[in-house]
């Protein structure tokens, strides 16, 4: 029974074991299931990693190897470049007068001007692999990626294709983009080609791109003449550009720039002396007190650090004007067309400006030298002026549209873009040179001065408020004291009206003028033109009687090219056009030199010079000229109100103004005369008849004529023959009784 008892025991617990075996069989192969699909994920997931990281290895590969993604060249030619404004200087070297840019202000330069502690700085600090990588440094890459590095992954390489792409998007796509585009530049371009590139394309705060407007913006200098301490300076800003700013955070950045200095010591890319020296040197910036600007430049002022207060002169604002009128023309531009052209397109524009001429401008008007001194207010503002200087074949060499400091880029230029009454001035181009021209008049010709009837009223009256003395006075006579009864009667009785405003007009190419309005006798024989004229046309007019007789039309710059100078886009040529004789336009010449200009023979050295001059006041007293010049150059200057009202100062206000800025301008020059035609001749004249003197007349002048056209020898004061002496008296009755007799104006057919 025990027995019994037992074994059933044992196969009881037999039964058990063997069910539980049976359990387990089960687990293990569940497990070995699990066990096999995580091994085959794997598998699968690492061979996807590996055929998609071998797809985009080959891609990568394949791009890096294939065809240019980025062109540099193209690149450079056609970016956003600052335009420069150019000007022969007198010892005729071109110097720079204005860099012209919109918001982001890049100059390229080649990588042979940088310094090359400047190039190290930015590889020592950047990119220290730089020149062993191939466009991606991987560690870094990897570092950045795994967080085992604090510093960014680009490589200078990596970072010029951002910047040249614009391509700031945060994502894995953009990544590897940018990671193909920094291969593939490295295969086709070299290490200087690419540094060269990325020194001339980042940004490095206050609108600048690139080294060379930086170097300008901070330290006031070109980029070649950059030290070791200032290389470093530029260097540390690209991280941060307002962070490190050296004219908004100089400690911040002074901080960052030893830190740089250390790396390049580091890398042996300079000595330990060269390091300390760095460190130690004091730092000039263009808004540091010690900052001395270099002429054209002005100081950064310490009100607003971020922005530099300098406008650029009148000249300037006058190429620009004319050159982007001229864009327009030629090519068919928008006026915003045009003016991104010049201000984004890298042209180099070499004006004709004279430097030192313009300097004596800007000098004169910002400062109102030889101005009234008035009070200058909102409701009171002071007088206002603008001249234009120019030489004798069309150049303006100075141009100032504004008396005062000016506030404003492209502002309103009154030389220019303001005509307004001439007065006097006008009537040696509307009476005077066409009476000579048709040898109507000579020096000594005698008119009579006294208003005429119009509309039943004498008219005009002289400055002095008669209608004149009714005596017969010489042409000469009457332009030194313009008269306005005299260029009324030569007008009226000689040449006519119509034939006195179109020879005006075409002769000196007087653009303001109203057909209709101007073509009368108040208009031009007193100068009351409707709408006026301008500095710059009067002084081209002017310019006719210094050069014997050609015409120049003004131009204010000679080309204007591409930023690569392979490609004139403009270029003016002005060529002479004879619009009187020589010797109607030297006489001229000789008569304007007889009148007074505010006793410029007093002056320190206008008085060595010739100088002719015409003066003109309108008969309201609301403006004020001057037009003249000397052998050198033709002046004109305007001075009034903006808003017309009677000019409160003393005689010829304008005339103060013409002779300083003449002063000035010949300071230095050599003594030199008006070219003779040998075509004129100095004589003697009898001041009772006007006529050559005879050995008989006892009050004489010198006078200067035509030798082709002489007048005849005196018979009035005896020793003629008898017909000679009645011809004469009947000659002198004639005139008294036309003084007497009413005169209507001459009618014109």
């Amino acid at each position: 029974m025990a027995n019994s008892s037992a074994n059933a025991s044992k196969k009881m617990g037999t039964a058990k074991k063997s069910s539980k075996n049976k359990n387990k069989k089960p687990n293990k192969k569940a497990g070995r299931i699990a066990l096999l699909v995580i091994l085959c994920v794997l598998v699968v997931g690492m061979l996807t990693t590996a055929i998609i990281g071998g797809y985009v290895f080959f891609n990568i590969v394949s791009f890096a190897h294939g065809e240019i993604a980025i062109n540099l060249d193209d690149y450079k030619a056609n970016q956003n470049q600052t335009s420069f404004v150019y000007a022969y200087n007198s010892n005729n070297e071109l110097v720079e007068m204005a860099q012209l840019h919109g918001e982001e202000n890049r100059i390229w330069v080649d990588s042979d001007k940088m310094p090359e502690n400047l190039r190290n700085a930015f590889i020592c600090l950047e990119d220290k692999r730089f020149k062993k990588h191939h466009g991606v440094d991987w560690l870094r890459t990897f570092g950045a990626a795994t967080g085992l590095s604090s510093g960014g992954g680009s490589t200078i390489t990596q970072q010029l294709v951002k910047n040249l792409t614009n391509d700031k998007e945060v994502t894995v796509v953009r990544k590897f983009k940018e990671i193909e585009r920094a291969l593939n530049l490295e295969q086709h371009y070299s290490k200087d080609a690419i540094l060269e590139a990325y020194l001339n394309t980042l940004y490095l705060g206050n609108g600048c791109y690139g080294v060379q407007t930086a170097s300008e913006t901070y330290f006031g200098k070109d980029v070649s003449e950059l030290n070791l301490a200032e290389c470093a300076t530029l260097a540390v800003i690209t991280k941060a550009p307002t962070k490190y700013n050296p004219l908004l955070n100089p400690e911040a950045n002074k901080t960052r720039q030893e830190l740089c200095l250390k790396y390049m010591l580091e890398e042996k890319a300079i000595s330990k002396e060269k390091y300390e020296e760095a460190v130690n040197y004091k730092l000039v910036f263009t808004n540091s007190e010690g900052y001395v600007p270099k002429p054209g430049k002005t100081k950064n002022t310490t009100e607003d650090k971020n922005t530099e207060k300098e406008y650029q002169d009148f000249y300037v604002d006058y190429v620009i004007k004319t050159v982007c009128k001229d864009l327009m023309s030629k090519y068919g531009y928008t006026y915003r067309q045009a003016m991104e052209k010049i201000n984004y397109g890298g042209l180099k524009i070499y004006s004709a400006a004279n430097p030192d001429v313009q300097k004596v401008l800007n000098t004169v008007y910002s400062n109102r030298i030889a101005f009234d001194k008035e009070a200058d207010t909102a409701e009171h503002p002071a007088a206002q002026s603008a001249a234009t200087v120019m030489d004798y074949e069309g150049r303006i060499v100075g141009i100032v549209g504004q008396a005062g400091e000016k506030n404003g880029n492209l502002c309103l230029n009154r030389a220019s873009e303001s005509p307004r009454q001439p007065g006097s001035s006008i009537k040696p181009l509307s009476t005077y040179s066409l009476a000579l021209e048709k040898n109507y008049v000579n020096w000594s010709s005698m008119i009579l001065d006294y208003s005429i009837y119009q509309n039943g009223k004498l008219w005009p009256q002289n400055a002095d408020g008669t209608n004149g003395s009714k005596k017969e006075i010489t042409v000469q006579y009457a332009i030194q004291k313009s008269f306005n009864t005299v260029p009324v009667r030569i007008i009226t009785e000689m040449l006519g009206v119509n034939e006195a405003y179109n020879f005006m007009k075409k002769t000196f190419h007087l653009t303001t003028l109203d057909d209709s309005a101007d073509a009368n006798i108040a208009p031009l024989a007193t100068g009351a033109l409707t709408n006026g004229v301008t500095t710059v046309e009067m002084a081209a007019a002017y310019a006719v009687f210094g050069n014997n007789g050609y015409y120049y039309e003004p131009y204010c710059y000679y080309k204007v090219t591409n930023a690569t100078g392979t490609e004139v886009l403009l270029e003016t040529k002005s060529e002479p056009e004879r619009v009187l004789s020589e010797d109607t336009a030297e006489v001229m010449r000789e008569l304007l030199k007889t009148v007074p200009a505010r006793d410029f023979r007093k002056s320190k050295n206008l008085g060595k010079f010739e100088l002719m001059s015409k003066t003109g006041t309108t008969s309201d007293t609301k403006d004020s000229w001057i037009a003249g010049g000397t052998p050198y150059y033709v002046c004109a200057v305007w001075l009034g109100y903006d808003k017309p009202k009677v000019i409160p100062f003393r005689y010829s206000a304008s005339g103060r103004v013409y002779i300083e800025l003449l002063d000035r301008i010949h300071a230095n020059l050599p003594v030199k005369e008006f070219p003779k035609t040998g075509k004129v001749e100095e004589k003697d004249y009898c001041k009772k008849t006007g006529l050559l003197a005879s050995p008989s007349c006892k009050e004489t002048a010198k006078g200067y004529y035509k030798k082709s056209a002489m007048p005849a020898e005196c018979t009035a004061c005896g020793g003629g023959s008898v017909s000679e002496v009645v011809s004469g008296v009947g000659e002198a009755v004639s005139n008294i009784i036309n003084s007497i007799l009413p005169t209507s104006p001459r009618s014109d057919d």
